[in-house]
């Protein structure tokens, strides 16, 4: 379920380099999550370490299990894809 914005947030735009960008992205659980989310966890990510690196560790496990399962099914999908061209 969509987060409806607050009329009275802000939006900004951020220079990132190419590299970072990547490095970010490797932190996206689903494909339509937004770098405000991504970063947004990070921070939760920062913050839970201080107090509690285990949990931060199973929180960066679960978010690099649910990264691949993306990337499997994208994999899938292009593969399905390919073979229905093949067809046609």
């Amino acid at each position: 379920m969509a987060k409806k914005k607050n009329p009275e947030e802000k939006i900004t735009t951020i220079k990132l380099l190419e590299e970072t960008k990547i490095r970010i992205e490797k932190l996206r659980e689903h494909k339509r999550e937004s770098y405000d989310d991504i970063l947004k966890k990070i921070l939760y990510i920062l913050n839970t370490a201080r107090d509690s690196p285990e949990k931060a560790k199973r929180i960066l496990e679960r978010i690099s299990e649910l990264r691949n399962r993306m990337l499997e099914e994208e994999k899938q999908q292009k593969e399905d894809l390919k073979k229905e061209n093949t067809l046609t």
